[in-house]
């Protein structure tokens, strides 16, 4: 135990201080070498961790299985644990750290007995660089091991970096019972410390994910300047080899993997467009020299959702999943390969379900609902690398230039197909105040509007107001500001049909969007921002229903007037900590909806 492969102190110190509360049997270092991850594999397969898949269809491939109660981030107990319960703000839970150490410790004090608790260095974008920040985690889960090495650069190289560096997120988890009611996920800000407790599921134990590159980054990013964003960050090339990069965040179910490696429709093809994925989840953006936006995408892997994945909704990720790639929660078929709901190919005929249960289609369940065979959370954690899309750029130390950040959500009947902002300011209130709408498989009233500003909210590591004041900062930093857009892919008519198709088509919009950072088109004034004219939206291959163009870029000015109730009642839980800036914009917005024009 005593013998450490580090000479870094702080690192030895702090895992000889945990292993004292967590009383492991031993303890293993990971190096990140296939040999050592292989062995790993092959201990979880015995315990029945992880399920070995059918090796000639679905070449390293596994399947993991989670309680039935432990299916995704449990939100309610997710907590940012600052002294001033003022600095969690009013969107986040907030624990006192003492409070939330001594919880905590209660529940990791001999978690870990008869287990091993395995040490993995990773670094969160490209080791060494500018960008990157390195993590240690320290987990009794074979299974979490195997997705950081898949979602992070993780063993010996970043080890040999934390000889140079003593600054690393100290990283805690352990399964201990995976009792929900003994389940905690802390974030200590001003101690660069994450522990988690009570959890298997991925998204509450990749600590190097949401807990590391949002919630904890976007407070290091707020000291620091620069920002640390739920965004995918994507390339259009165009045939004369010039690339430009977008970033864009969107609230779940909206399509944002999708996006990100989507393949030109075939309306654009003769444009010879080529997409270079960056990243489906996560941006961190720094102003560079040149005094514009760069961004890098601190993962090597997707965490995605499995249920409506197949070849027409994103083709890309079929491809990277065939290989190298752990389920978790879907449906095993009887020759060994894996199934879903919205999956490609026919419905099987039966199998093994999330539960571990014997399955077969129109199956219900004792309070007569069907039966799913794949978990609605079901997911896949893959390789970017596998990615047909993936970008030549993934380890360019500098990142990628942003020229437009794009902000989404999902609403019937209020926001056009695509607008742009008037300026930087006016484009953190649009993002300050986006939202969804409800849908069928999201907790709550079907068609209530969520705000999620900046798709942030529950990944916020620190008071929201504080944070748009940080994203107004940015601006006046920067010398070349992206521009920035709201898009809206989910309009529909009178009957609830959508009047756009999305998925690849989606391109036609980006088009548009690059078009105008550009200034190759005009945009048409409106009292939201600029939309575009019908001509200038290239619909070569496309037929929409007569009007329907119309209709997805109309700005309706009582509809608008309705939404600004609910973004004051919004704006006002911040209180004197939203920036004035956004009052502003808010009476700015308010005044041109109610001129006559």
């Amino acid at each position: 135990m005593d013998k450490f492969p580090t000479k870094n102190k702080k690192l030895s110190a702090w895992v000889k201080k945990m292993a004292r509360m967590c009383r492991p049997g031993t303890i293993v270092w990971i190096d990140g070498s296939d040999g050592q991850r292989k062995a790993l594999e092959k201990e979880a397969m015995a315990t029945g961790e992880i399920i070995q898949l059918n090796q000639n269809r679905l070449p390293n491939c596994f399947l993991h299985r989670t309680s039935k109660d432990d299916v995704a981030r449990t939100e309610h107990l997710t907590f940012i644990c600052t002294k001033k319960k003022h600095d969690a703000g009013p969107t986040n839970n907030w624990m006192s750290p003492g409070v939330a150490y001594r919880r905590a410790a209660e529940i990791f004090k001999g978690a870990m007995q008869g287990r091993t608790m395995y040490v993995i260095p990773f670094s969160m974008g490209p080791i060494g660089s500018g960008f990157g920040k390195i993590g240690v985690e320290l987990t009794d889960s074979i299974y979490v091991v195997l997705n950081m090495l898949i979602m992070t650069r993780a063993g010996a190289a970043v080890l040999k970096q934390l000889e140079k560096e003593d600054n690393f997120t100290k990283c805690l988890h352990s399964k201990a019972q995976l009792d929900i009611n003994r389940r905690l996920i802390l974030h200590f800000p001003n101690d660069n410390t994450i522990w988690s407790v009570g959890s298997g599921y991925g998204g509450n134990v990749l600590l190097g994910k949401k807990c590391l590159s949002l919630r904890i980054a976007s407070f290091i990013a707020k000291k620091e300047n620069w920002l640390a964003e739920h965004m995918l960050i994507m390339g259009i090339e165009e045939p004369n080899g010039h690339i430009e990069y977008i970033a864009a965040a969107f609230p779940s179910a909206c399509g944002k993997t999708n996006l990100a490696m989507l393949i030109p429709p075939e309306g654009l093809k003769k444009k010879g467009y080529r997409i270079w994925t960056v990243g489906d989840d996560i941006a961190w953006m720094r102003i560079d020299t040149d005094g514009s936006l760069w961004a890098v995408n601190p993962e090597t892997g997707f965490f995605g959702v499995a249920p409506g994945t197949n070849s027409n909704t994103n083709y890309n990720m079929v491809q990277t999943i065939k290989k190298g790639t752990i389920y978790t929660n879907v449906l095993l078929k009887a020759d060994g390969t894996v199934w879903w709901e919205g999956a490609d190919g026919d419905e099987p005929d039966e199998g093994i379900d999330w539960q571990g249960r014997t399955w077969r289609p129109g199956q219900k369940d004792a309070e007569g609902r069907p039966m799913l065979g794949a978990h609605p959370n079901s997911r896949f954690t893959t390789p970017i690398t596998n990615c047909p899309s993936a970008s030549f750029r993934l380890e360019q130390p500098h990142g990628v230039p942003i020229s437009a950040i794009i902000f989404g959500g999902r609403r019937q009947h209020l926001a056009p197909l695509v607008y742009e902002s008037f300026n930087w300011q006016h484009g953190v209130f649009v993002g300050a105040t986006m939202a969804s709408e409800r849908t069928a498989a999201q907790v709550g009233k079907l068609g209530e509007v969520r705000r999620d500003p900046m798709a942030m909210l529950p990944f916020c590591g620190y008071n929201m107001g504080n944070y748009f004041g940080h994203w107004l900062k940015i601006g006046k930093m920067l010398k070349k500001p992206p521009k920035i857009f709201h898009v809206n892919w989910f309009r529909t008519d009178d009957k609830g049909r959508f009047l756009w198709p999305g998925f690849r088509e989606n391109l036609r919009v980006l088009e548009w969007v690059l078009d105008r950072c550009n200034n190759k088109v005009e945009g048409v004034r409106t009292p939201i921002g600029y939309v575009p004219r019908p001509l200038d939206i290239d619909m070569t291959g496309l037929k929409l229903a007569d009007g329907a163009l119309d209709k997805l870029i109309l700005v309706n000015k009582k509809d608008w007037q309705e939404e600004l109730k609910g973004i004051k009642k919004f704006f006002r839980q911040f209180k004197n900590d939203l920036p004035a800036e956004l009052w502003q914009e808010y009476e700015a917005l308010h005044i041109r909806l109610t001129a006559d024009e």
